[in-house]
């Protein structure tokens, strides 16, 4: 049994970089930084079997003039002749992903297409008459493994529990009951990172030579963001890994002296937290963390923030999304902005360079982007992103406001293009929040 998982490329869509200044560009996001960690995950369960995994975005970062994504995908299909193609789906990469099964389709119709990831947990019914005949939604690396071994067998597919099968322009939930499983402890996959050799140069971050590599210490989160994907993707469910599964796993990848945690929140128990970095510590373990901190755990924490520091912290991705209390709580953010001085000024008092995320809502006016630029600019971070609140398919907030929705565009749903009506001109929507990827005390990118 041949199987070939692949990770699609990146959408294209991005109405902030299209609009912004010119000295402003070379700050904005244009690509994720690491390696597909559900991919890796699902090829580690599944290694016994003949496995193979590409990364388009790393093969577009490799070679930018490389053949079109249908003519790569053929080729690709032609040359592994795969039994199995599995993608992983987030909504802004939905088209992509499903121009792959067509390739694959096109090449072998008995080739079996399984979707899995972000969107197909979120939004099933999206794929309903699509070119794929299995969904996986879910922490699903065992569910695929199931899955495999009925094929090879040749049992009925209606056999293997937690699927959804595709059967004329319909989607059927299989009968069967999905067995419990903790994904992050008994049942926690060790990810198998040697398919990605050939892409590790481009698992880079800023000015940094080195690779990086992601590592989730815990899955879900305990808080309740309106606009966020993943606690809905985990029913709102938090699972905490144990602290020497995380150690093992840390001292398996030399070859990555970059760690960017996966984690929603990484510090959400103290304790846990600690007791990681001692061992981190008691092993001689050397990297350079990027983690998210938000910055209420930053004040409530200032020790451990220190002692993360000095084992090796460099980077923190810290949510400030407002500068407003009430915008904060329309987002259900459970935190006080007036916090957000204090955490910048921890942060900074321990040489972390932090990354200030901020979203922008459709509704900004002049003397809204006049405000969170007087906001940003005296409260400096070293890295500062402006990004756009944008109601993903899934969300609390995109259920509230799903008629207010004028571009339904999946590949612009990536948070650098507005798809609701803006109160500016759109044109002068992005070129103002372009502008504010200016405001920031370093001048390095991440």
């Amino acid at each position: 049994m041949k199987i070939l998982l692949v990770n699609p490329p990146r959408s294209p869509e991005n109405g902030i970089l299209r609009y912004a200044p010119e000295q402003a560009k070379r700050f904005i996001h244009k690509k994720l930084i690491g390696p597909p960690l559900g991919l890796i995950t699902v090829a580690a369960a599944v290694r016994d079997f003949d496995v193979k995994v590409f990364d388009m975005k790393g093969e577009y970062d490799l070679a930018p003039d490389a053949p079109r994504l249908a003519d790569m995908t053929y080729d690709l299909i032609k040359r592994e002749r795969p039994d199995i193609v599995g993608v992983t789906f987030i909504a802004s990469e939905f088209d992509l992903g499903m121009e792959i099964f067509r390739q694959a389709r096109r090449f072998d119709p008995k080739i079996l297409t399984v979707a899995g990831g972000l969107h197909v947990t979120l939004c099933p019914d999206d794929f309903a008459g699509g070119p794929v005949d299995v969904l996986c939604p879910g922490q699903s690396a065992h569910v695929f493994r199931e899955l495999v071994m009925a094929r090879e067998k040749g049992e009925p597919l209606d056999a293997v529990g937690g699927i959804l099968l595709n059967r004329n322009g319909a989607l059927e939930q299989t009968k069967v009951p999905l067995k419990p499983r903790d994904p992050a402890g008994a049942d926690f996959i060790m990810p198998d990172r040697s398919h990605l050799d050939r892409w590790v140069p481009t698992y880079t971050v800023g000015g940094s030579p080195d690779p990086a590599t992601y590592v989730f210490t815990s899955l879900g989160c305990p808080y309740r963001c309106s606009f966020c994907s993943i606690w809905p993707l985990f029913e709102g469910r938090y699972c905490q890994r144990e602290v020497e599964s995380v150690i093992t796993e840390l001292k398996s990848i030399d070859r990555y002296p970059i760690v960017r945690f996966a984690d929603a929140n990484t510090i959400v128990g103290e304790q846990f937290m600690n007791a990681l970095f001692d061992r981190i510590i008691e092993e001689g373990i050397r990297k350079t963390y990027v983690m998210d901190v938000r910055f209420d755990t930053a004040v409530k924490y200032p020790r451990l923030i220190e002692k993360l520091a000095k084992a090796g912290l460099k980077v923190v991705i810290c949510g400030i999304e407002s500068f407003r209390q009430d915008e904060l709580e329309r987002y259900n953010k459970s935190s006080n902005a007036k916090l957000i001085e204090e955490a910048i000024r921890i942060f900074h008092a321990n040489d972390i360079m932090v990354r200030g995320n901020y979203v922008v809502p459709a509704d900004y006016g002049v003397d809204d982007f006049a405000a969170l630029a007087d906001y940003a600019g005296s409260h400096p971070v070293v890295y500062a992103g402006y990004t756009i609140l944008t109601p993903m398919p899934g969300t609390v907030f995109y259920n509230e406001i799903r008629n207010e929705i004028v571009d339904h565009d999946l590949a612009k749903y990536n948070f650098f293009n507005c798809v609701l009506k803006t109160k500016l001109p759109i044109e002068e929507f992005y070129e103002r929040v372009g502008a504010l990827w200016l405001i920031k005390k370093g001048t390095d990118v991440i």
